[in-house]
Order: C-alpha cells, then structure tokens, then sequence
C-alpha cells in the first residue's frame, strides 16, 4: 500500500549530495548508471504540454533523439574512465497508436539497439494480457525483472521473468532487482493466474541472496512510484541504489519542475542509499556516476539530468526503426476530426476536475441515449489534446487503450461506493480519479477514506443510495479495473461493449464545432 505523504515530508529528509569523495577511501570501480523510465511508447517525442508531437511545434524526447542521448552518454563517460550500466525502470508499452497497432514491436526494435542492461516490468507491461507480454520478450536479448510477480500459474509467462540479475560494469559484479507496483493487479490486465506479492519483502529476499552470492552493490529497478522507493530505501538492508519510476516525478538538480534532487538520499539500514527518477515519455535521461569501494560500497557519487530536447541529435538506426513502424499508421492518424480553440492539457486529471476530462466524459454522455452519469478514470487519458486541428492520432494518443463504452444500472449507493474508491488516494495523484459528466461532487480530501464525498447530485438532486442510476463508464472500469469493484459486483445490468471510446470522441468532436477548454466546478473541494 503507498504511503501519501506531502512534498515537505517527502524530501525533507532528503540531501542534494554532490561529488565528494572521501580522501582515504580506495576506489575499485567508477561506473556511470544510466537511467530511463516510463517511456510509454512516445516513439516522436512528446510536445511540452504532454500532446502529440507537430511537425512546426518543438517537441521533446522521441526515440531516436533518446537513443542519441544515450550514445552521447556512454562516450562521455568512457572518456571520463566510468563503465556504463544503462537501466530501464519500466512501462515501455502504451501511449501511442505505436503500441496501439505493434503492440510491443516498435519498443522491442529499439530496445535491441539501445541495449538495456536489465528492465523491471511496468504495470502497463500487462495491459493486454501475459499472452502479449510473453510475445515482447521473446523479442528481447535483455533480463526483464520482478522480484514480486509470481508467475508459477500463469504458462505463457512461467519461466520468462526474473527476480533479480547480476550484470558486469566496470570489471565488478552488480545485482540488479526489479519489482512491479502491485496495484498492476487491479489498474491493469494481468490475468487470473498471476500474483503479484510484496514488493518490499521480495527486495529484502533478493539482496540478502545477492549479497550472500559475493555481490557487494545493489540497485534496484522499481517501478513503484516515489513515496514508496522512499519507503524501499528506508526499511530493506542491503540496497545501494533505486532506480525508480510508476510516479513519473523528476529528480534532478536545477530543471524546472524538479520535485527534489538527483539523487534524492536517503539513510537506510547502515548505509545510505540513492533514488533517482527521470520523469516520463524519454523527455530526460539520467545519469548516476558511483565510485564503488572494493567491498561493493558507494565512496561517492554525482551525475546529471538531460533534458533530451532539439540539441540531441538522433541517433540514425533509431530514427529508421522508428519511420519503418510509423508507416503503417500515417493515414489513419492523420484524419482530421475537429478543431480546439486551444489545448486540453492532461495534468490535473489525476487530482481533480480538468478540462480534458469534462470533454471525454461529455462525449460519453452525449452518445448513451439516455445515462444519468459518465464516469472516466483520470489515469486513462494518456496525453493532452493540441490546440489547432485535431486528428484522429490526437485522439488516439488520449485515448490509446482500445477501451470501449460500458453502460450499467447501478443503485446509488454503490455509485457512491465507486466514487469513494476514486477519490481514496488524493491528496496522491492517482489514475483512479473520477472524472465525469452529468454529475457534480464536493470532496473532502482530509476525511478519511470512504467518507470524502461530502455531496453528491445529479440532474441537480442529491444521490439517492436506493434509486437505480443509469451509468456510463468504459469496460476497464465496468469490469473492476482501478479499484472499482462495486462497478464489476454491484450492477444490477450491465453491457460492456459499446463503441471504441477514441471513435465516440471523434465524432463529438466532428459533431459539435470548435472545442474550448472548460471547467465549471463540477468536482470541488470544500
């Protein structure tokens, strides 16, 4: 379970540590780790409000100009005399119509020419199943890590993923543990046969076998989010690093929008130990430089953030792997269905009301025929909408899990059951946040959760808990996903599969006309 703390309680413990080295100590290995996390399948780079990327608009990230980064990054530190060890703390697949139509592909073909050393499986690595996840790594050369997924019933995957590894860097011998956030069970499609355990028990288990194996350092690659690599580093012995991810928060020192520094340090059991994170969508890469003591220990460390941005230039067989899976999807993506008299960012949809969630959920409403409420998770809107024309691959990009339309009947007790299951993570940004339509809410984000819908109307009247509401939502949410379990048991009818929710978005786009960005208090805070 993640511990919700405020950014004062998160950091405040935390040291903006730079190169010192001690000057007795005896350095046996200098190694750069190079770092990346929560790539989300942005093969063209990302715009800087988070939307599809324009071919007259500055763009960040993408994977050729990523791939440069990293060749950039390994000549610079061979020059310096560091060995490189380049990690991957997971959630390569979705968030463009290249993993929507590849379904893994383009990541695997650019993964075999950036060569990670190891990755840690993501939460959205499940989002289409072990059967899709399992036809991944068999296109991979590379281990792929989580120490707390148990795979023993599930065949296509028995066998395939690993707890930890042990990689080579610099003539010393490194373990390296993955670990997956265990909300993957319920925010994604993993299938009845997979278990996913304790994240925290499964690295204790791992670096005791490490450490008890000769290794002397250990690094982590979770993708658990912050607070809880903050937890990791606090409670397991035995950890020198974490490479995190999930939270796509960025450490770094001097960037804008930087929550704390790189790396963020924090006193573990007899040592101390280091987290980084690159935020998302390949918009930075990390680089963590270690001296390492002949027992394995950390004497020093320093290294930076690079924002990768217009000055990386491309890495070439990167930018042709890329073009060769973007030609399939150029007319379909470039269809025009609708104008925005200006962008609909994606960064408070998570959090509360936004503008992007009002209009995916006002479109839902509008093609229902007759629902009370649309409900849409924050967490599955994936990018913002660009300001100008907007095309089908915008859409998409908002939109890139193939979901479809779900309506049910449900009492409005259990409606409020879900609501609560929505709001229970807040003040911590989760994808489970509700938005909606038809309905307008005030929250109490300080009660306890499962009293923090304070009110609750719709069509202007109070909820009633026993009048039967007709309900719109998409199937992930219908079917239990993010937590919504009354969604799944409690319906009294229910039918899941409706029109794909980018084509019901589309044509209210094509349907009402320029679109403006639009907030009206319908979720508040009081």
């Amino acid at each position: 379970m993640t511990t919700s703390l405020s950014r004062r309680a998160l950091f405040g413990a935390a040291l903006a540590a730079p190169f010192v080295r001690p000057a007795l100590a005896q350095v046996a290995a200098r190694i750069a780790v190079l770092h990346m996390n929560d790539f989300h399948s942005k093969h063209e780079g990302v715009a800087e409000t988070g939307a599809v990327c324009r071919p007259d608009r500055p763009c960040l990230g993408g994977a050729a100009r990523l791939a440069g980064a990293i060749r950039d990054a390994r000549a610079e530190a061979a020059a310096e005399g560091r060995a490189t060890l380049f990690l991957d703390a997971g959630d390569q697949f979705m968030g463009s119509l290249f993993y929507t139509i590849h379904r893994g592909a383009a990541e695997a073909a650019v993964q075999r020419i950036t060569a990670p050393a190891a990755m840690s499986l993501g939460n959205h690595e499940f989002d289409n199943g072990p059967e899709n996840l399992a036809r991944y790594l068999e296109l991979l050369s590379f281990p792929v890590l989580s120490a707390n997924l148990d795979t023993g019933r599930e065949p296509a995957l028995n066998g395939r993923v690993a707890p930890s590894t042990i990689v080579e860097a610099g003539g010393r011998r490194i373990g390296i543990v993955g670990l997956t956030t265990p909300a993957t069970a319920g925010s994604s499609s993993p299938g009845p046969n997979l278990r996913f355990t304790d994240p925290l028990e499964a690295a204790e288990r791992e670096a005791f076998t490490l450490r008890r194996a000769g290794i002397g350092t250990v690094i982590v690659l979770s993708h658990l989010g912050l607070p809880e690599d903050r937890r990791l580093a606090a409670e397991v012995e035995g950890l020198d690093a974490i490479v995190g991810g999930h939270s796509h928060l960025l450490l770094a020192n001097g960037l804008p929008g930087a929550v704390g520094p790189h790396p963020l340090v924090v006193a573990g059991k007899g040592r101390d130990v280091r987290i980084v994170q690159a935020m998302c969508h390949g918009r930075y890469l990390g680089r963590l430089d270690l001296d390492l003591a002949p027992d394995g220990r950390i004497v020093a460390h320093g290294g930076t953030v690079r924002p990768v941005d217009a000055t990386v230039a491309e890495d070439p067989a990167v930018a042709a792997v890329v073009a060769e899976y973007a030609a399939p999807l150029g007319e379909r993506r470039r269809h025009p269905v609708g104008q925005a008299l200006a962008a609909f960012p994606d960064t408070e949809c998570r959090t509360g009301e936004c503008a992007l969630g009002n209009l995916v959920a006002e479109a839902m409403l509008a093609a229902s025929h007759g629902a009370d409420v649309a409900l849409f998770n924050g967490g599955g809107l994936r990018a913002a909408l660009p300001a100008g024309q907007v095309t089908l691959g915008d859409v998409l990009a908002v939109l890139p899990f193939s979901n479809t339309m779900a309506t049910m009947t449900i009492r409005g007790g259990a409606l409020r059951a879900g609501l609560e299951n929505g709001v229970s993570r807040l003040p911590t940004p989760a994808g489970r946040f509700p938005q909606m339509a038809g309905m307008r809410v005030v929250l109490d984000p300080d009660a306890p959760a499962g009293r923090r819908v304070r009110e609750a109307t719709i069509g202007g009247a109070p909820l009633d808990p026993d009048r039967a509401y007709r309900v719109v939502t998409n199937d992930f949410m219908r079917r239990g996903g993010d937590g919504y379990a009354t969604f799944r048991d409690d319906a009294l009818e229910a039918y899941d599969d409706g029109p794909l929710l980018e084509d019901v978005v589309a044509d209210f786009l094509a349907e009402r006309g320029p679109a403006a960005p639009r907030t009206d208090g319908r979720i508040t805070r009081g």
